[in-house]
C-alpha cells in the first residue's frame, strides 16, 4: 500500500512539472537531466520493490472432509528471493474455541516442527515452492479456520497470510431413547431422544411406526436432543415409537415400546363382561350337574324298585310252593282216611 502511494505520488509530480510555468520548467534542478533521472530512478525503485513483495494465495476458501479421511490444505506463495530464509507457519482456530488459535506445523531454517498432538497426522507436501500441508485421519476437533503465514526475507509479505475454512463431517451417533410419565389411561407421557455426535448437526424426528405410522410434533431441547409430549393417553396411544437422527452422511434410529394400562375404574367395565360370562357358565354347569345327579338317582330308584318287585315275586312264589307242598304232603293221610 505504501509503495502504491509513492508511485501515485511520483506520477502526480510529473504531471505537476509538465503543467508548471515555462520559467519554472527551465530550472535544471527540476527538468534538467539530473532532476529527470532522479524522478525516474525513484519510480523504478518503487516499482521493483512492489514486484518483490511476497504474495500468499489460498487455492480454496473452504473444504469439507469426512471424519477419518485425509485432506490437502493448499497454500501458494510468490517470492523473488531464494528459500534460504523461508518461514512458514500454519495455525488453527478451532470451532470450539476460535479465540485461542493453536500452532499446527512450522517450517523454519529448513526444519519442520509439529504440534505434538498432530505428530503422524500432519506434514508439508510441497516445500519449498508451496506451503501445502496434508492432514490425515481427520478428527472432528480438526475443524476450524486454518491460517497459512509465509515470510521470506528480504521479500516483504503484505498481507502474507491466507485463510481456509475446514469442516470435518461425521454421521450421527446412535441416539438414546427414553420415556417418562404416567402410562395409565388419561395420564401424560414424555418421549425424549438425544444424540452425542454428528456434523452437520443431525435432524431429529419422532414417529409412531406401529400399529400405524404417524409423524409427531417435536420440541427441540437443544441442537442434539428432542422430545415429544403426549397428554391424555389412551389405548390408542400404545405402540412402537421411533426416533431418527439424520444428516447428509446417514441415519441412526432408536425405539420405545409404549403400553397404556387401564385404571381400576376403567378396568371394571372391561372385567364385568368376563365376570358375567363366568357366572353364566357356572350356572349352566351346575344345572347340567344337577340333571346328571337327578338322572342317576332316578335310575338307581328304578333299579331298586325292580329288585324289590323281583324279591316280592320270589317270596310269593315260594309261599305258594310251600302251600302246595303242604297240601300234597297231607293228601295221603286224607286218602288213607277215606279208605278206612
Amino acid at each position: 500500500m505504501h509503495a502504491l502511494f509513492l508511485v501515485l505520488l511520483c506520477a502526480t509530480s510529473f504531471q505537476a512539472v509538465r503543467k508548471a510555468p515555462p520559467s519554472f520548467r527551465s530550472s535544471q534542478c527540476i527538468m534538467g537531466s539530473p532532476g529527470r533521472w532522479i524522478l525516474w530512478t525513484v519510480c523504478a525503485c518503487l516499482a521493483a520493490r512492489q514486484k518483490a513483495a511476497l504474495r500468499v494465495t489460498m487455492r480454496e476458501a473452504s473444504l469439507e472432509v469426512v471424519r477419518g479421511d485425509s485432506v490437502l490444505l493448499p497454500c501458494s506463495f510468490f517470492t523473488s528471493s531464494d528459500f534460504s530464509r523461508l518461514n512458514v507457519i500454519w495455525t488453527l482456530a478451532p470451532f470450539s474455541s476460535p479465540e485461542t488459535p493453536v500452532q499446527v506445523i512450522v517450517y523454519d531454517h529448513r526444519q519442520v516442527i509439529k504440534n505434538p498432538s498432530l505428530i503422524g497426522r500432519v506434514d508439508f507436501t510441497g516445500l519449498p515452492s508451496r506451503a501445502d500441508i496434508m492432514l490425515n485421519d481427520t478428527h472432528v476437533s480438526d475443524g476450524g479456520i486454518y491460517r497459512c503465514m509465509v515470510n521470506n526475507p528480504p521479500d516483504t509479505a503484505d498481507p502474507g497470510v491466507g485463510e481456509l475454512l475446514l469442516s470435518v463431517l461425521e454421521p450421527p451417533s446412535l441416539p438414546v431413547c427414553e420415556w417418562d410419565g404416567d402410562v395409565d389411561v388419561g395420564g401424560s407421557v414424555r418421549l425424549s431422544c438425544s444424540v452425542e455426535e454428528g456434523v452437520p448437526t443431525p435432524e431429529i424426528r419422532w414417529e409412531k411406526v406401529d400399529p400405524e405410522e404417524i409423524s409427531l410434533p417435536i420440541n427441540m431441547d437443544g441442537e442434539l436432543s428432542g422430545s415429544v409430549q403426549i397428554v391424555n393417553v389412551s389405548s390408542q396411544t400404545s405402540g412402537l415409537y421411533r426416533c431418527s437422527a439424520a444428516n447428509a452422511l446417514g441415519t441412526q434410529n432408536c425405539y420405545v415400546k409404549l403400553a397404556v394400562y387401564r385404571t381400576a375404574a376403567d378396568g371394571a367395565w372391561g372385567v364385568l363382561p368376563g365376570v358375567l360370562l363366568t357366572l353364566v357358565m357356572s350356572l349352566v354347569l351346575l344345572a347340567l350337574l344337577a340333571l346328571v345327579v337327578w338322572l342317576h338317582r332316578t335310575g338307581q330308584d328304578g333299579r331298586s324298585g325292580r329288585r324289590r318287585r323281583r324279591r316280592r315275586s320270589r317270596g310269593h312264589g315260594k309261599a305258594e310252593e310251600e302251600e302246595c307242598y303242604n297240601e300234597i304232603r297231607y293228601t295221603p293221610s286224607l286218602m288213607k282216611r277215606s279208605f278206612v
